[in-house]
């Protein structure tokens, strides 16, 4: 349904998107994540049509956004995180007024903005001007919006933006549902919203893709479960040591306030396997101890999204190697 080839968009001498490929079928509800500036939105907006791509190719339901801008744009619903609305309009008119623009016939679009409002759930302020609702209201408008025209593909950037936890909740509901007859996009920094609702991530930083695969894969990639380690004094020497074990990517330090305690958190290269792991686990404890520093306790926290995403955009120069483990996790 989606197609995105050697994508590459520049404002001026600014790189926001770098070589991204990656492709959403029918059926799936991908999570498109990156940090801030990472150009997760300038990729949706070139995916809805918004702007044009500076090279590479986007197919959207089989058709080009460059050749076929029209066909391709009528194949998805859109919202954006900021969403634009004609504040003096009511709810129900100015649905009315995008179904028209979105070229839904006349005897279809009375039913079209009523299942949309009710599936957004704004029905019972069909008949009030946006400009006097709340601001999840008009998340939610924005929602029906996007929902109107029935598109075979829905991009949602942020679309939890604003509303209360029982809507959150109804649209996580929604998401899911969605994505048993649509292709769904869902960008948003709240990363349980990914766990509750996509089938499949793709992650950007600074423009390029550094991981893609099935959720749980990109979960417990190995460089994004550290193993903490709760040492006794010599907290910079039992940094060094660690720090030179073969496997260790990287070693942080949290030395608690006033006690001779600290907490080194270990990562791992993606590169590395669950043997290697376990035998560089072994080599640091017995690292520390040589050294004369007290080992109190050795933790590893179980792998989650947060922990994947905190450490696959820290390491920018794991793209192609997190690429491949996420692949390789899935078969």
């Amino acid at each position: 349904m989606i197609s995105v080839s050697h994508l590459t968009k520049r404002y001026g001498s600014r790189l926001a998107v770098d070589d991204l490929s990656f492709e959403v079928a029918k059926g799936e509800v991908v999570g498109f994540l990156g940090p801030n500036g990472a150009g997760k939105s300038t990729t949706l907006r070139i995916l809805a049509g918004y702007i044009g791509a500076t090279t590479g190719r986007v197919s959207i339901a089989g058709h080009d956004i460059a050749n076929d801008s029209l066909e391709a744009r009528r194949s998805v619903g859109y919202l954006p995180e900021s969403v634009p609305l004609y504040p003096e309009m009511r709810v129900i008119e100015y649905l009315r007024f995008r179904a028209a623009l979105k070229c839904v016939g006349r005897r279809k679009r009375a039913a079209y903005v009523e299942d949309a409002m009710h599936v957004a759930n704004v029905v019972d302020v069909a008949h009030q001007r946006i400009e006097v609702l709340s601001k999840g209201y008009r998340q939610r408008v924005g929602l029906a919006d996007a929902l109107l025209a029935k598109p075979p593909i829905v991009i949602l950037d942020e679309p939890t933006h604003g509303l209360d936890p029982n809507q959150v909740r109804d649209v996580r509901s929604l998401v899911r549902e969605l994505g048993r007859e649509h292709a769904v996009v869902i960008s948003t920094h709240v990363l349980s919203e990914i766990d509750a609702c996509a089938t499949r991530v793709v992650l950007i930083h600074r423009g390029r893709l550094i991981a893609e695969g099935p959720t749980d894969a990109i979960r417990e990639l190995h460089g994004s479960r550290p193993v903490e380690f709760t040492v006794r004094g010599g907290s910079a020497l039992a940094a060094s040591a660690v720090s030179s074990i073969f496997g260790v990517s990287r070693c942080d330090v949290d030395s608690a306030c006033g006690s001779d305690l600290s907490t080194l958190r270990v990562t791992f290269a993606p590169a590395v396997t669950d043997v290697d792991r376990g035998c560089a686990v072994e080599r640091c404890v017995a690292e520390l101890v040589a050294l004369g520093i007290g080992v109190r306790r050795v933790h590893e926290p179980g792998g989650s999204l947060e922990d994947a995403f905190a450490e696959l955009t820290r390491e920018g120069a794991h793209e192609t190697r997190a690429q491949s483990d996420a692949g390789q996790a899935s078969e």
